[in-house]
């Protein structure tokens, strides 16, 4: 699994020219699911987003995570991260999972994140989305698992 996460101030989806999801402040995730992904790493990627400390604290240093700060995440698939990338000229899809493997568990990751608590809006999965982002910072980071 693969998690771009940016710290936004805010951030927004749509499809058909219709919001389906928006945040303020918070993390945008964006998820890919790989073919050897399963519900272990669906609950550990979704643990490591919640905490990971991206917010600054008083003192100007990245202590914070987004429960901290009172902020929210809007998850977003995005099959195209996990790309092959390494030759020619056009991306391979072949390392990202098909969609009877990533549903589940794009679906699994934002349950396990509203079990912490957060209301977890969201794209469509597999929709033409328009992504609109404030990046903080720009502050964005890749996590795996």
């Amino acid at each position: 699994m693969i998690a771009l996460i940016q710290r936004v101030s805010q951030a927004s989806v749509s499809v058909n020219q219709k919001v389906i999801g928006e945040i303020d402040q918070g993390i945008l995730v964006l998820l890919a699911i790989e073919p050897d992904d399963n519900e272990v790493k669906a609950k550990r990627l979704a643990e490591r987003v919640a905490g990971y400390r991206i917010f600054e604290d008083d003192a100007g240093k990245m202590n914070l995570n987004v429960k901290q700060i009172g902020g929210e995440i809007l998850v977003i698939s995005q099959f195209t991260l996990a790309a092959d990338t390494n030759s020619g000229m056009r991306p391979s899809f072949t390392t990202a999972a098909k969609p009877e493997v990533s549903i589940p568990l794009y679906q699994s990751f934002c349950r396990q994140l509203r079990e912490y608590g957060f209301a977890v809006p969201t794209g469509e999965f597999g929709a033409d989305m328009k992504v609109s982002l404030v990046n903080d910072g720009p502050v964005t980071f890749t996590l795996t698992c």
